[in-house]
């Protein structure tokens, strides 16, 4: 499933695996996350759904691009066994915070109308996804996979599969979502990543 150093695996599968693998993953940890809260509350501020999707896909796309960046960055200084033991206990980790249920603070939320709603929904995002899962998660799945392009697309795909209908239907969907279950699941998925990436690489 991962990527070993000791073959040569073809591109394509490996960004094919990168972008659905990364779109799973973030699809399922942005639920009941902050940003998904986020967004519920610019929507139910502004009543504006476009210029919040918009702003969110922005957001998203410079925040996980960076990250990606750095991941992929990060196997530049690091040789493929440290990388092994420090990518399988992030991992690890990351199963142990999607148990962690998320808050907002009252410092994330909206406070800068004059923006415009496209504009303080791109900040507002930006910031909120600085530190967040789904950021930690896209370094990591680009220090993993070696796909960047793949893996900013993939995770970008995730937070819009999450966040946009919460734009368009509100607190309807969450409600009808069983967040401790999507949550399991992911923790699920991101301990066998670790498990995965320690074995394979080994």
């Amino acid at each position: 499933m991962l990527r070993s150093h000791g073959f040569n695996i073809p591109a394509a599968p490996v960004s094919m695996e990168a972008f659905l693998v990364s779109t799973g993953i973030v699809a399922l940890a942005e639920m009941g996350d902050k940003t998904q809260l986020l967004a519920l509350i610019l929507a139910a501020r502004y009543q504006k759904p476009w210029p919040i999707v918009l702003g969110i896909f922005v957001a998203t796309v410079f925040n996980h691009a960076l990250a990606g960046a750095l991941g992929a960055w990060v196997t530049t200084l690091l040789g493929p066994e440290v990388l092994r033991w420090i990518l399988g206990a992030s991992f690890i980790a990351m199963a142990v915070w999607m148990l962690v249920p998320d808050q907002m603070d009252e410092g994330e939320t909206t406070s800068a109308p004059r923006l415009g709603v496209f504009a303080t929904t791109v900040f507002a995002f930006f910031l909120a996804e600085m530190g967040d899962k789904t950021q930690i998660a896209t370094v990591m799945l680009a220090a993993q996979y070696h796909a960047w392009a793949a893996v900013v697309a993939g995770t970008t795909l995730g937070m819009m599969l999450a966040n946009a209908p919460v734009v368009w239907l509100g607190d309807k969907i969450t409600k009808k979502v069983p967040i401790r279950v999507v949550h399991l699941v992911s923790a699920a998925i991101f301990a066998v990543l670790g498990v995965l990436a320690l074995l394979d690489w080994g």
